[in-house]
């Protein structure tokens, strides 16, 4: 009979523990702004609204997407995780990494912190991912459980990585992923390519807003869907921007001076040191930018301290660019995060979240630690907190 009693209580135990699993699904519509939903016909991303929460989401500096998807999977500002824009100097192994090149892109020594996904497995926990930055990289030897190569060939569609999602929730319960975290880069490109005010990229909002919607119903349909947390956000926003808004910055400095000019937005110069005053000193007074050496960038952007970013900084203004050209897309981002159009859409729904709730603004290096708690696992020291997000969560 005691014998009995046991059984009966540990299977009811590892009753309960399942019956309180949850699963998360994290998206990203890549350069989605926060004001996309008000710009454009959104039924989905209204409803998600009413049906959970909204925010508006704060990105990191500078508003690129390497450093800030990179930023949401560790909790670490680019500065403190190393990927400190989509292309810089490495001065350790004086080469240029560049997020298009294989031989850097590839290479984990360039990937600081530690991604949800690692602290995740470290605890047992299984994880999916489907072309996040950094999840077909073996930072720190390991990568998701399951994980797509960026650069493979063909790659993934939309809705073949909503089906894939799906799949991997349909896996047997040892071997099915806690966490799957997506990524969509269509908002970007067609911002890029059309401004974020333009029919085309209309229709792009609106069907990537249709494709959510898609997945939403299909997580549902999951004999656990009631148990799956869905959260749809982005790592930056769009600006529009144009070729009558230029600042040259070339004629002013001698080549001497610099070893390279690396960008527009910002522009980071990497000087010789007996030059570095003469650089600074010859961008003072420009219009339409903020120069600063290195060490003398402002403490709320949380940038300069790491050895591989520019020893001058060259941040335009919202809509202007540093360039010596004639010809530029429509759209752009990497300005000052704290610019509206730099922030992203936040949206989450789900058994963990309220409902009909908007949350007050918050910074994307707590998306982490939002992670870690609808994981019930501890997280690793960030630069963000989970005190600014709990506000969403059901107590």
């Amino acid at each position: 009979m005691k014998k009995f009693f046991i059984l009966f209580f540990l299977w009811c135990t590892g009753l309960s523990l399942w019956a309180g699993k949850h699963y998360t699904v994290i998206v990203s519509l890549d350069g989605f702004r926060w004001d996309y939903p008000q710009m454009y016909d959104t039924p989905f991303f209204d409803q998600m609204a009413r049906e959970g929460v909204k925010a508006t989401m704060i990105p990191s500096f500078p508003s690129k997407t390497f450093p800030n998807h990179y930023t949401l999977a560790t909790g670490l500002v680019p500065d403190h995780h190393g990927i400190v824009a989509n292309t810089f100097w490495d001065p350790e192994r004086k080469e240029l990494y560049k997020m298009t090149k294989p031989e850097t892109r590839n290479n984990p020594a360039y990937y600081g912190g530690e991604p949800i996904w690692i602290t995740a497995q470290k605890q047992g926990i299984k994880t999916g991912n489907i072309y996040w930055v950094g999840s077909d990289i073996a930072v720190k030897g390991q990568h998701p459980t399951y994980y797509h190569v960026y650069d493979q060939k063909p790659r993934l569609t939309q809705t073949e990585r909503v089906a894939k999602a799906l799949r991997l929730l349909k896996l047997p319960e040892e071997e099915r992923p806690q966490l799957i975290m997506m990524y969509f880069e269509d908002s970007d490109t067609y911002g890029h390519s059309y401004s974020p005010h333009s029919k085309e990229t209309r229709r792009c909002i609106e069907e990537l807003d249709g494709l959510m919607r898609y997945l939403w119903e299909g997580l549902q349909s999951l004999p656990f869907g009631k148990d799956i947390n869905l959260i749809v956000t982005a790592d930056h926003g769009m600006a529009t921007v144009s070729a009558d808004r230029f600042v040259p910055i070339k004629h002013l400095l001698k080549e001497n001076w610099y070893t390279l000019i690396d960008g527009n937005l910002p522009a980071q110069i990497y000087t010789k040191p007996e030059y570095r005053d003469s650089v600074y000193q010859a961008l003072q007074g420009l219009e339409h930018v903020r120069v600063w050496k290195k060490e003398e960038i402002p403490a709320y952007l949380h940038y300069g301290n790491n050895p591989r970013v520019g020893d001058i900084i060259v941040l335009p203004d919202l809509g202007w660019l540093v360039e010596e050209g004639t010809q530029t897309l429509p759209g752009a981002h990497g300005f000052d995060p704290t610019y509206d159009d730099m922030q992203v859409m936040f949206r989450a729904c789900g058994p963990d979240f309220k409902k009909g709730y908007e949350a007050p603004k918050f910074r994307n290096v707590s998306i982490y630690s939002l992670l870690a708690r609808l994981l019930h696992i501890t997280p690793e020291k960030t630069d963000g907190s989970l005190e600014e997000v709990e506000n969403m969560l059901i107590p």
